[in-house]
């Protein structure tokens, strides 16, 4: 598809100057991240493609170009430093100097930082997965037993919001000595949630002025989507290396081939064609949500917590194929 020849140009650029610059172990390194990156994201590139499809092409572009950046070097380095310098009581300047020239310290501040990081991350992702399943109107069920009542039970105003704050109150209260970063960094995720998506669901007018506004609040709430998403690989990838170029050039390589395989999907109508493919990226997020709840009392390994998403993907994919042919089973 011609979407994919950017990000492997730049892949195939970027690649090569690790090798430049740092011989065959920055190749090998940037070249794995990307693909873990990549592999581990496609359900975020699914869920990300049922929100571009509410945007217009030049939304959409303005997805793969600006987005780029922000996805590279918002989500994936300012944002990693400025939670760091929040939790730990430090300068941003300090944290950055700290990211550059002493990136050890930088990864063991960061992994100090988690708790926030997986307190907002997974208020922020449960609120996602639990809209999408808690909808009165949602008539199209995969695994029906549960689809249909909850979504009976989305006739509830903000159910959802009131099953997050109580898992989140829960949560505070097993681990006191956290407490307040959880109650803190939760909130900001569930807020974060409600006023864009607020904002994006008002935009529901026919004016220029509407398609504007709401291209900007959907955009605005891919890239928070994507943070969510992307902060618990960030914190893995410094127990794979802690060379902070080698993470950016990998995680960013990943996350430009996610970007281009979102906008591949809405082009190929993948999820019209697919039905039950966006119920599978549902409970992947669900199921990344928890692993995250789960992570800030023990560790959870990167692998259970990417194969979460590629199980669901994968049998969700089965589905839809079976429903296309005959009955579903």
């Amino acid at each position: 598809m011609k979407v994919l020849i950017f990000p492997a140009v730049v892949s195939g650029f970027v690649l090569v100057a690790a090798f430049m610059w740092g011989g065959l172990s920055a190749f090998f390194l940037v070249a794995l991240l990307a693909i873990l990156e990549t592999t581990l994201s496609f359900d975020n590139a699914v869920v990300n493609a049922k929100v571009l499809s509410r945007m217009d092409e030049r939304w959409q572009k303005r997805f793969l170009t600006w987005g780029i950046l922000v996805a590279v070097f918002g989500t994936r380095f300012v944002l990693p430093i400025l939670i760091v310098a929040a939790a730990a009581g430090l300068s941003p300047i300090f944290v950055t100097t700290l990211a550059f020239f002493n990136p050890t310290e930088y990864g063991t501040y960061l992994d100090g930082a988690h708790i926030a990081i997986a307190s907002f991350g997974s208020v922020f992702l449960l609120l996602v997965s639990l809209k999408y399943f808690f909808n009165d109107r949602k008539t199209v069920h995969w695994i029906e037993t549960i689809e249909r009542h909850m979504s009976r039970w989305g006739g509830i105003e903000a159910i959802e919001i009131a099953i997050v704050l109580a898992v989140l109150l829960l949560c505070a209260f097993l681990l006191p000595a956290e407490a307040a970063t959880i109650l803190i960094a939760g909130l900001i995720g569930a807020v974060l949630f409600i006023v864009i998506e607020g904002i994006a669901q008002s935009f529901q007018m026919e004016t220029s002025t509407g398609v504007v506004g709401a291209g900007l609040a959907l955009f605005v709430y891919l890239n928070v989507l994507d943070s969510a998403f992307s902060l618990d690989g960030v914190v893995g990838a410094f127990a794979i290396t802690s060379n902070l170029p080698v993470i950016i050039a990998g995680l960013g390589i990943g996350a430009i081939f996610v970007r281009a395989f979102t906008v591949a999907l809405v082009r190929a109508h993948t999820l019209d064609n697919l039905p039950y493919l966006e119920h599978g990226a549902h409970y992947a997020i669900f199921g990344l949500a928890l692993s995250m709840l789960v992570g800030i009392f023990i560790h959870v390994p990167e692998a259970i917590t990417g194969l979460i998403g590629l199980v669901f993907v994968f049998f969700a994919y089965i589905s839809s194929r079976r429903a296309q042919t005959g009955p579903r089973i």
